[in-house]
């Protein structure tokens, strides 16, 4: 699976391209922008864009009208792909946002049940009880997701909505050449769905990339060879930002560890879980950390560990985002162009050593040193092995471990050396030693 060996980078389009937050009507090219943007992301190394809601909706994307048309405040679909076009001659796949779970309440076929109640045709595609009403007052209670009643709980077990959501998904494919799909709340979506979406994309284009939002739970239960490649490590996202600012590097080594350490019972051994520091639903990771020291050490981290990288724009070069208690408007800004900086190098750095280490890729894992301010661990495949390095403490560390021997390239910085039973470990330090 191509996605296992690239680097992605989320995009929320209606906040990165400057669109109203609520839908206006007026159709503006807005998303020309995200094409802009492709020699820059080309260099940077991305191998896929992951683009939250792009298609016609109420709001925040999330609400869906349409799913056959680009969003007005974007602009249209032959405007999308053209920006589709240019990302591919820059060597971008695209991965888009299958919103399958609920609807807006703008959606065609949820219009057609408020205007005709029991004789609309698609009362079914939704869980409808026309014995209550609604806090809309529609006249028919319905179920919303979790309980937001602006998004419309569809019946993925009504063969007509499967069938109309997959046909949505060969459009985007005909129509844009997509490379792949993030699917939304994948832990509320019917497994016999995903088990059909899976067979349908890999029949219609072979290598069809799935990814799905996960929050808690067994990753195995839908991360598997019958429904999804890869889901969101929400465990480690925590555990990242949580040992730095607690200045405990135990909670990210047990996690990382627990997932896919060398041990039978490790529970993702060989699966390659999609890895990140920060989204569109969570403070960005450069306002969360408290000493700002450490933002370049989660990239260090991140990189190195199983699974798959993904980045979400503007963070490269440290951007600051609080959510909001009641929105995400400072999550999703719009820049004007990238700003990048020593952070940026640096990640661009570590995309391109991943990309060409098969140990990073695909190699298993092994705590090596690990105290409260430091870690240690191996990458190991069958034709490499790499120590990566962290210490998160204000001075040096010598780490002492009879595993800490032979000759090495240090691969951020190119230098070589050897190592005698010690490394040295200098303050704030990420190191990436190619053992030979």
């Amino acid at each position: 699976m191509w996605a296992y060996n690239e680097t992605f980078y989320q995009i929320y389009p209606i906040g990165f391209c400057g669109a109203p937050v609520h839908n206006d009507g007026v159709t503006v090219p807005r998303i020309k922008k995200i094409g802009e943007w492709s020699e820059y992301l080309e260099t940077l190394g991305i191998g896929s864009i992951i683009l939250n809601p792009i298609f016609e909706s109420d709001n925040h994307g999330y609400d869906t009208r349409d799913f056959k048309k680009i969003d007005c405040r974007l602009g249209t679909n032959d405007d999308f792909k053209e920006v589709c076009q240019t990302l591919h001659e820059h060597h971008v796949k695209i991965m888009l946002d299958g919103v399958f779970n609920h609807v807006g309440r703008g959606f065609w076929a949820f219009q057609d049940v408020q205007e005709k109640k029991w004789d609309s045709p698609y009362k079914d595609w939704f869980h409808i009880s026309f014995d209550g009403n609604s806090c809309y007052n529609d006249g028919f209670w319905y179920e919303g997701w979790e309980g937001h009643f602006e998004l419309v709980k569809l019946n993925l077990q009504n063969p007509a909505v499967v069938d109309y959501l997959l046909d949505c998904v060969r459009f985007w494919i005909e129509e844009f050449d997509i490379d792949g799909l993030r699917l939304d709340v994948a832990y509320s979506l019917d497994h016999n769905f995903m088990r059909r979406l899976r067979h349908f994309c890999e029949e219609l284009k072979p290598g069809f990339a799935l990814i799905g939002e996960v929050l808690f739970g067994d990753y195995n239960i839908i991360v598997n060879d019958e429904m999804l490649h890869s889901c969101t490590n929400y465990e480690c996202y925590k555990g990242i930002y949580s040992s730095f600012n607690s200045m405990n590097m135990f909670e990210i080594a047990h996690s990382l560890n627990r997932q896919y350490g060398p041990e039978q019972w490790c529970i993702y051994r060989g699966k390659h879980l999609m890895n990140f520091v920060d989204n569109h639903d969570v403070t960005r990771i450069a306002s969360i950390l408290t000493n700002k020291n450490h933002l370049p050490l989660t990239y260090g981290i991140l990189f190195g560990m199983p699974g798959i990288p993904c980045i979400y724009y503007g963070s490269e070069w440290g951007e600051e985002g609080v959510k909001a208690p009641d929105n995400d408007y400072a999550l999703r800004p719009c820049f004007d162009a990238p700003k990048p900086n020593e952070l940026t190098e640096l990640i661009e750095k570590l995309i391109v050593i991943r990309r060409e280490s098969d140990a990073l890729c695909n190699g298993g894992y092994r705590n090596v040193v690990l105290t409260n301010h430091q870690l240690v661990f191996e990458r190991r495949s069958d034709s490499e092995r790499v120590l990566v390095a962290i210490n998160a403490g204000d001075c040096d560390f010598t780490a002492g471990n009879g595993e800490l021997n032979g000759d090495y390239t240090e691969l951020i910085t190119g230098e070589t050396g050897n190592l005698s039973g010690s490394l040295n470990m200098p303050a704030y330090s990420i190191q990436y030693l190619k053992m030979n």
